[in-house]
């Protein structure tokens, strides 16, 4: 009798819960990006909300919050409130690389968040003026050895710093780097002569290349992107070379699972339907369960620990 008012009372307790889910959700839903308006991580939060809203019929609200390499947008969304109704889109910046490139962080990005997926992912692209004396990736590591620190690199994310730092690794050349505040000062300061080289991700590049106004040396991938028209570095003789920006999906802390699962459904489900949006962008859709993403996350912060010391970087 005692263990059947037991289970009684658990199945009562989890009622409310299973019914929160099935009606969630009820009220329009926040996605921060910490990230500017125009960006690839913007550009895949917004396709991942149109899905969200059209299948719940609610709204989906972007709400940007750029500035401090992602600080100030992620910090609000870990003090979020745990209902599902404030979700975050980050990158690796976010929840791998920030551990090892600053002594202190406002969020703990494995505490903080419950993973529910990633969205996409996507090589960068090594490119420089046309005017710049290599054409591919053997040139330039022969360019760099002849001319220790001439060359430069400008980089605006975690992401482009690492593109250069391991180059000069794996190539054993010496690059100089230069940092800027933001992706488009890079390739402004590049069109005037400023600095020679950076890491692109593919969707700025791309565009660039088609323009005429840059050129592809090679990709971070460990296969080719199309819609950058080269071979990738390691084809290219920098052995063991490859690197991925990627875009995903967290929520606060302690939400539902139920909620998470919900979310789960939505992303992948964005993520797939989107393939051709992606390519265009010199994106590739990437999906994962919740689990299967928050190990994939532990194993990308500790990689990224690898490449900022071993580059040398002091964190801020």
């Amino acid at each position: 009798m005692q263990r059947m008012k037991s289970l009684l009372m658990i199945a009562l307790t989890a009622l409310p819960l299973a019914a929160a889910a099935q009606t969630f959700p009820a009220k329009p839903i926040k996605m921060i990006v910490p990230f500017g308006a125009g960006t690839v991580t913007d550009s895949a939060a917004r396709l991942v909300a149109d899905h969200i809203a059209k299948a719940t019929g609610q709204a989906v609200i972007v709400d940007n919050r750029a500035g401090a390499n992602g600080l100030l947008g992620t910090d609000a969304a870990a003090k979020s409130a745990p209902d599902g109704y404030t979700a975050f889109v980050g990158t690796q910046t976010t929840h791998a690389a920030n551990p090892a490139l600053f002594k202190t962080l406002p969020y703990n990005p494995l505490r903080d968040f419950v993973p529910v997926g990633p969205i996409s992912r996507g090589a960068l692209v090594l490119v420089a003026l046309p005017s710049f004396p290599a054409n591919d990736v053997s040139e330039l590591v022969a360019l760099a050895k002849k001319n220790p620190g001439k060359y430069t690199f400008g980089h605006s994310s975690s992401s482009a710093r690492a593109g250069g730092e391991l180059f000069k690794m794996l190539a054993q050349v010496d690059l100089r780097d230069v940092p800027y505040k933001s992706a488009p000062q890079v390739i402004t300061d590049m069109l005037g002569g400023h600095v020679d080289l950076t890491w692109s991700d593919g969707f700025t590049a791309v565009s660039q290349i088609k323009a005429g106004k840059l050129k592809a040396l090679g990709t971070t991938g460990s296969t080719r992107m199309a819609a950058a028209g080269v071979p990738t570095i390691a084809e290219q003789g920098v052995a063991g070379y490859e690197l991925y920006g990627w875009t995903g999906l967290w929520l606060p802390a302690k939400t539902s699972p139920e909620i998470v699962n919900r979310y789960a459904e939505w992303v992948q489900a964005a993520s797939k339907a989107n393939a051709a949006a992606f390519a265009n962008q010199g994106l590739e859709p990437f999906t994962l369960t919740p689990k299967e993403f928050a190990s994939f996350q532990a194993a990308e912060v500790e990689k990224w620990a690898r490449i900022v010391k071993a580059a040398g970087i002091t964190p801020e």
